[in-house]
């Protein structure tokens, strides 16, 4: 899995150590921002399920749909996120009876 640190916005304030990366298992990226001061949670959390983001720019679709936003990544982010991708292309759905129960817990 991928990391890289990004700014997001919302229309209030900015988080300028939000996370953006690739989750190869999931095949999707993924964007966490405006963690809580108590606890693991994060404000914004997208890119949970398998698939729900395959592209950067499906990403900041749904992170504006909720007031936020992340664009312009930096260049050098930009590359490592497509250099990510382009190296878990080929992967296959991960397989066995606990992939499935998870695959199966998922929203339709």
């Amino acid at each position: 899995m991928s990391r890289y640190t990004t700014t997001v916005t919302s229309k209030d304030c900015s988080d300028p150590e939000a996370v953006i990366g690739y989750d190869p298992p999931l095949r999707t990226f993924f964007l966490q921002a405006f963690p809580h001061k108590t606890g693991d949670n994060v404000a914004l959390w997208l890119g949970t399920s398998d698939r729900e983001y395959e592209t950067v720019e499906a990403l900041q679709a749904a992170a504006c749909s909720r007031g936020f936003d992340f664009m312009p990544l930096p260049q050098d982010v930009a590359l490592l996120l497509a250099e990510d991708l382009a190296k878990e292309a080929d992967r296959q759905p991960h397989g066995g009876p606990l992939a499935a129960l998870l695959r199966h817990l998922q929203p339709k």
